[in-house]
């Protein structure tokens, strides 16, 4: 938000420099993001004097320049080629010093120097209107000046030109009371009171002059029927208007903080708007049929806007109606047949506070984002649309030459009432950090002009102004007793307490969390952070993901932003489709988030951990060239995951999601932790990806859980050789290989150490349905040799419980 400081200075006259001002206001919650000098002519016109063409005559080497003797005052008498033809001996114009910048319509700078123009030096340039900033239309000579201008006199005395400190402000959302200048220059004077620093308070004293010309000249009837989106609706007629550019100090205010003129009446709306915080709209009174009306729009009704869109009204978005048409989006924008014009020569001007949450609702529907929802979504002051009406019709009338011809309209059936709280004293020391005094603390509140209504010892029963609508609770008070008193002034205390966290697994999932992110960060993967909002388009695109619960978005900002996902895997697959687009094909991601499912009244938030690869394990180089990614080495990837996480004992299931081609689901203690796959071909195609990508996700907090009790074990490394032997299998097909490792770990649980796969052969030589499993098994003893006989014995008993359990045999 933009903030003028010269008008600042209207509402609170002050003699401080700015540097000061812009401190003071990001101490007290108003933070200063920067600042820029603006000048009602650019450049300010430094360097740009009065001169007198002195002598005229006609360039020897070109018929149509001059050369020009011009004094410049100082005894200073500069020769100037001139292109103009209207120059003249005896006339005053604007001379451009050699040095000047000067700045042309378009806003590129040019300098000016000394330089020869067709063998004659020029010392400078006589200027015209357009090349010194003052006008914006094409000047077809030099200016010409009074002749009673003394020679010398800076041309920015002449042109009036003013300057100004332009603040930029990171407005919070909560701060609806500070988007004005009086409402900044009220925080100020907050500031100001409690330093005990000399300042002079302008109070509203621009309606003094208020009168109505005519009650009944133009009198409109008004009806409000829907006091709930509309808690106050107020207006008047103003006639005999001439519409007109406006004033240049009117145009100067706006264009300082980013705003275009547009014509007298508009621009005076608008600048109320940001002087008051009160947005205005005026309507051009001969295009309203029969009186106004503030409801709801009815079904299937539009509207064509200001920028000339014809809009689709929802039965929620409360609208300003003649009764034929509606005119206007009530607090957002208006309509393009009722708006001002050049040819409007009466208007009934607007002022009113609507529900908040009403105008948000309607500015998302609709994707307008302008100044009047800005304030009205966020709360406005009530009690000041009736003193915002009357200083912008008295503006008017002075500047557009108009009369107030109907008395004021005010529908205000139920006022809002101020926030009335119990504030203790104590309690706000406690939490301030300082003992304070109790005066000084009500002095604090009297000059944020919150009223003390009674007070009993240590506690006071406080009411807060109806434009302080952030203030609700009593610690917001504290808070705001605090920002005033200054965060600085707070010393800090001699005895700190830190408390002890402790680091076990258990009490710190965020540390568990960080190591496997960085583990998986050291292995080759990137880190991605996609929208937990998804397009209602994936509904469909999965039978595994319930359309009945999903958690909708009630205003969604786009159909694409609509819906909570219930899976991060469309995400991820949308930042790979962005990255195959720019030709970066191989890649390995992972992302920790948040999924969401509605059950019933339940609504369910879980944390997955979700990696995904795609393309080549890693860049080919002059030494080595990288496979393909394949279901066996993300395989492993998820294993070593499960391993850094301390969980063995998993067993592999078939997955039964239709996310997935193929895949498998990891199961602990009865519960699947996590399942990976190949990403189904439908849902590739649905994301835009033309290439396989293999999807492993962790229940995170299924994960969590298991690791709650601290299962580490610690023995000595083996001081005893290990034995390896090899069992050639005849199976079934439908016997997979973690039921032969779950079978042999049973039959030997004491020197067993590993069970590896090493050959799978299916095909000829072999009977129909059966394959062969060539099989390694590691044996240790951790406190002796192991002999043959012990090795034999094991053998036979792992062999014997894999014939009886499966019909294995030895090929």
């Amino acid at each position: 938000m933009k903030i003028s400081y010269d008008w600042l200075r209207d509402y609170l006259e002050i003699d401080d420099t700015i540097e000061h001002v812009c401190k003071l206001l990001t101490d007290i919650g108003l933070e200063v993001e920067a600042t820029e000098v603006f000048e009602t002519v650019k450049g300010g016109l430094r360097g740009v004097v009065v001169g007198e063409v002195l002598s005229c005559r006609k360039h020897p080497n070109a018929e149509k320049l001059n050369i020009t003797s011009v004094d410049v005052g100082n005894e200073s008498v500069l020769e100037i080629v001139c292109g103009a033809a209207n120059v003249e001996a005896g006339q005053k114009v604007p001379v451009a010093l050699v040095g000047t910048v000067l700045y042309g319509d378009n806003g590129e700078e040019f300098e000016i120097k000394r330089r020869k123009i067709r063998g004659l030096d020029s010392n400078g340039m006589i200027c015209a209107e357009d090349e010194i900033g003052i006008s914006s239309e094409k000047s077809h000579g030099i200016m010409v000046l009074d002749k009673d201008l003394p020679v010398g006199m800076p041309a920015s005395e002449v042109f009036n030109v003013k300057s100004d400190y332009i603040i930029e402000i990171g407005l919070t959302p909560n701060r609806a009371d500070a988007m004005s200048h009086f409402g900044v220059a009220r925080d100020i004077k907050a500031a100001y009171e409690r330093l005990n620093k000399n300042f002079i308070w302008n109070s509203n004293k621009a309606i003094d002059n208020f009168s109505i010309s005519s009650k009944d000249k133009d009198c409109i009837s008004v009806k409000v029927e829907d006091e709930v989106l509309a808690p106050r609706y107020a207006g008047l007629s103003i006639s005999n208007l001439k519409i007109m550019p406006s004033p240049k100090w009117l145009q100067d205010r706006l264009i300082s903080i980013g705003v275009s003129p547009v014509n007298n009446v508009v621009d005076i709306t608008n600048y109320i708007s940001h002087d008051l915080g009160q947005p205005l709209h005026a309507f051009d009174l001969d295009q309203i049929r029969g009186g106004i009306v503030v409801r709801r729009a009815s079904k299937g009704e539009k509207i064509t806007t200001l920028d000339e869109i014809e809009r689709e009204l929802h039965t929620d978005d409360l609208v300003i109606c003649d009764s034929e048409k509606p005119m206007c989006i009530a607090g957002v924008l208006g309509g393009k047949l009722s708006g001002v014009s050049n040819n409007t020569d009466k208007i009934f001007l607007e002022s009113a506070y609507f529900n908040p949450v009403s105008i948000r609702k309607t500015s998302k529907r609709h994707s307008i984002n302008t100044q009047s929802s800005f304030k009205f979504e966020r709360g406005i002051d009530p009690n000041l649309c009736l003193y915002a009406l009357k200083k912008a019709a008295l503006l008017i009338c002075e500047i557009a030459g108009g009369e107030i011809s109907s008395d004021i309209f005010d529908n205000y059936p139920n006022p809002i009432k101020a926030s009335v709280i119990d504030f203790s004293i104590d309690r706000a020391q406690r939490i301030i950090g300082k003992e304070m005094s109790s005066s000084e603390i009500k002095s604090i509140l009297k000059s944020l002009e919150i009223e003390i209504i009674s007070e009993n010892k240590n506690s006071l029963n406080i009411q807060v102004p109806a434009y302080r609508v952030d203030v609700e609770r009593e610690i917001d008070v504290i808070e705001d007793v605090l920002r005033i008193y200054g965060y600085d002034n707070i010393e800090p205390s001699e005895k700190v307490s830190i408390p002890i966290i402790s680091n076990d697994k258990k009490n710190c999932p965020e540390k568990i969390t960080g190591i496997i992110a960085d583990y998986i960060s050291y292995n080759g993967f990137n880190e991605i952070m996609t929208n937990s909002l998804t397009k209602e388009s994936y509904t469909t695109a999965s039978n595994s993901l319930k359309e009945n619960e999903y958690v909708k978005i009630l205003n969604p900002l786009s159909s694409d932003l609509s819906l909570m996902r219930q899976t991060m895997l469309f995400g991820g697959l949308e930042v790979i489709s962005f990255n195959i687009n720019r030709k970066e094909t191989d890649l390995k991601l992972f992302e920790f988030g948040n999924v969401y499912r509605q059950v019933g009244e339940d609504y369910i938030e879980k944390k997955q951990l979700s990696l995904f690869v795609t393309g080549k394990r890693g860049s080919d180089n002059w030494i080595k060239k990288y496979q393909d990614v394949d279901l066996f080495y993300s395989k492993g990837i998820l294993e070593n995951i499960l391993n850094k996480l301390g969980i063995k004992d998993t067993e592999y299931v078939p997955v039964k999601n239709d996310l997935f081609s193929e895949g498998l689901g990891i199961e602990l203690d009865g519960k699947t932790i996590a399942s990976m796959g190949w990403v189904s071909s439908n849902i590739l195609k649905r994301a835009n990806v033309k290439q396989g990508v293999i999807f492993i996700d962790f229940y995170w907090d299924e994960i969590l859980e298991s690791l709650r009790e601290d299962n580490i074990k610690h023995e000595d490394m083996a001081k005893y050789p290990k034995v390896r032997r090899d069992l050639s299998l005849l199976l079934d097909e439908g016997v997979s290989y973690q039921q032969i490792l779950k079978a042999s770990t049973r039959a030997e649980l004491k020197i067993l150490k590993e069970v590896d796969l090493f050959d799978v052969y299916q095909g000829e030589n072999l009977p129909k349905g059966k394959k062969s499993y060539s099989i390694s098994f590691v044996l240790q003893d951790q406190d002796k040799t192991l002999t043959d006989k012990r090795i034999e014995k094991t053998m036979n008993k792992i062999q014997s419980a894999l014939e009886l359990q499966f019909g294995a045999t030895l090929r």
